[in-house]
């Protein structure tokens, strides 16, 4: 039943790359397995037992990024702080910028919602 995930991921992968689609290849395969498994339940029984094996044991996919962590160390102790400054600071500015584009792309497109804006004591 894995190759049936795996089936539905590089399905997506194939339509997200041949149709040059602003989406990765498995968010369009997980799209499309949740479709088949509502058209068709059985499929959604049948690959249930390797779904919940493949979830109980998530906190694997973290283990490289553990590895990686522990074969740098002595780079991130020198550079730790560094690195946590630029990390927050970039984020933080991300955060920023894309609260401000979604600003000014709803004033310019007249599409702000009048009743949150009520809430907010703002209008």
């Amino acid at each position: 039943m894995l190759a049936i995930i795996l089936g539905f991921q590089l399905v997506g992968e194939v339509a997200s790359r041949a149709l040059g689609l602003p989406l990765p290849g498995p968010v369009l395969g997980l799209v499309l397995l949740a479709l088949a498994c509502i058209l068709r339940p059985a499929l959604a029984e049948a690959i249930r037992p390797t779904a919940s094996g493949l979830l109980s044991h998530l906190s694997l996919f973290f283990v490289p990024a553990g590895v990686g962590i522990v074969a740098h160390w002595d780079l991130l102790r020198v550079q730790g702080l560094g690195l946590a400054v630029a990390i927050m600071g970039s984020t933080a500015l991300a955060l920023a910028a894309g609260a401000w584009a979604f600003s000014v792309v709803a004033r310019l497109t007249g599409t702000e919602d009048r009743q949150a804006l009520k809430d907010q004591g703002r209008e």
